[in-house]
């Protein structure tokens, strides 16, 4: 067990029991204007399950992720997790959730550190020497405890979504969002991203939602994926299932992933 850590949401350890929170999505919708962007969308994820949702960009993936975070309200349906319906702010809630950017959406006015830390440091979880020590657990984590007095600006595009997710790890999360979390990096880079959501569901079981439209990455990562298109989940099932759809949108999808490739 780690150092422990009592907060006013609960307790925060170094190195928790994560125990992952199933969701439950039903019915949901919703529109900006005339624009219907989610349409009676339907899902449930399993807990400690990492489920992808892919997509051509525009189908409503990032808009879901706010949903789940609570950032947008559903014009209709309901979102639970953990049992809990996301848009009653008058309950207290029992899970935490991390959050990957898909732009990093690190500070540039701060260190690496003091970026992982500043949940916890807004928080007042512990003494500046207790959040030192979890600043650099998380870091090392994802390969960089020797960054942590960087600036983002001194960073590549790999690192920083690293840094990114050591930030969201830093809360002790439950559930884990990442939106586009490879976008805009090498083959490389990408290979890395996606060895670390594996990595970090293998020691932690913790809940994982992963948006993207990289078919391959996200085939790599999934339990189950499930894929978005004009506001539907149209086909849901493991990445092979997905791979083998005989679904006319899913095999147009993949046509365009795989162009060049040799096909699916």
């Amino acid at each position: 067990m780690g150092e422990v850590l009592h907060t006013e949401r609960g307790t925060l350890t170094a190195e928790p029991p994560r125990r992952g929170v199933g969701i439950r999505i039903v019915g949901l919708s919703k529109a900006f204007g005339e624009v219907q962007v989610l349409r009676d969308l339907s899902l449930e994820v399993r807990p400690g399950e990492t489920f992808v949702i892919i997509g051509a960009s525009g189908c409503g993936k990032t808009v879901l992720l706010k949903q789940l975070l609570g950032l947008l309200r559903p014009d209709a349906g309901q979102i639970l997790i953990d049992g809990a319906p996301v848009a009653n702010p008058g309950q207290p809630k029992r899970y935490r959730i991390g959050m990957v950017f898909q732009s990093a959406a690190l500070f540039s006015s701060l260190t690496v550190g003091e970026n992982v830390g500043l949940w916890l440091k807004e928080h007042r979880v512990a003494d500046d020497g207790a959040i030192e020590r979890i600043v650099t657990e998380k870091l090392n984590l994802v390969g960089l405890a020797d960054k942590k007095h960087l600036m983002p600006s001194e960073l590549s595009g790999g690192m920083r979504k690293r840094v990114a997710i050591a930030r969201a790890l830093a809360t002790d999360p439950d559930l884990m969002l990442y939106d586009e979390p490879t976008a805009e990096l090498d083959p490389v880079m990408t290979d890395h991203i996606a060895e670390e959501i594996v990595d970090l569901k293998r020691r932690f079981r913790i809940t994982s939602v992963v948006v993207t439209h990289d078919l391959n990455m996200g085939c790599y990562v999934a339990d189950r994926m499930g894929m978005l298109h004009e506001g539907r989940l149209v086909e849901v099932g493991t990445p092979e299932q997905i791979r083998r759809s005989t679904n006319p949108v899913v095999r147009a999808f993949i046509t365009t992933q795989t162009k060049g490739m040799g096909g699916a």
